[in-house]
Formats: structure tokens, sequence, C-alpha cells
């Protein structure tokens, strides 16, 4: 049986082409308007909250690993990063994420929203 980790990276892979634009956009004008959107921290940001918002979890983490491609120090997109992970099943993942973002500069709402989800008992 695959695990969970593995499944995720597939789906991953299976999400962008080797230009790491997102693969499931249908037109020209869509894969333009998503690989605008995460070109910004804070375009992206705001597209994985509404893919958040929207219970499109996958489509939200493919967004957000975009914007840790494209800048890896970008802490808002890995604290957000995190948190979901708990709420796809990989508390393991999502662990380690937070362990790597603990002592940066977060406030405290902003730490606790991310990971309230890893402290709920099924991560929701």
């Amino acid at each position: 049986m695959m695990s969970l980790r593995a499944a995720r990276l597939l789906l991953i892979a299976a999400l962008f082409t080797p230009l790491g634009i997102p693969a499931w956009a249908e037109t020209p004008t869509e894969l333009e308007a998503l690989s605008r959107a995460t070109d910004s921290s804070a375009g992206g940001l705001a597209l994985a909250r509404n893919q958040i918002t929207s219970g499109d979890l996958l489509d939200a983490l493919a967004t957000l690993e975009r914007l840790i491609v494209n800048d890896p120090t970008d802490d808002q997109a890995r604290l957000l990063h995190a948190g979901i992970l708990c709420r796809v099943d990989d508390r393991q993942g999502s662990l380690i994420e937070f362990d790597k973002l603990r002592g940066h500069k977060f406030t405290t709402a902003q730490w606790s929203e991310a990971t309230a989800p890893c402290n709920s008992p099924k991560g929701r």
C-alpha cells in the first residue's frame, strides 16, 4: 500500500507540468491567470485562502507549494502549508514543517490558527 506521503508527492507531480504551472487549468488564459496569481506572495496567499474557503485543500497545497518553490523564505506560505497538511491527514509532515518554523516571526494568532487543525482529534 502506498504511503500518504508518496501519494501526495504523486498528486503534486500530476498537478504540475515541467514548467511548474498548474496542469488542471483548461485554457491558456486560465494557465496564465494561475501563474500570475502565484507570482507574488500576496496573490498566491489570497488564492490559497480562497481555495481553502472553497474546500479545495489539495489545490491550496499546490498553490502554496508553488509559492514556496518560488521563494523558500516565504514563511507565511510555509505556515499556511503546514496547517493544511494536518487537514489532509499528513500530521507527521505538518509537525515537521511546524518544527522548522518554530521561532520565526509570527503573531500568536497566526501560529494558533495554523496549528489548530493539528490540535483537533481528526485534524479538522
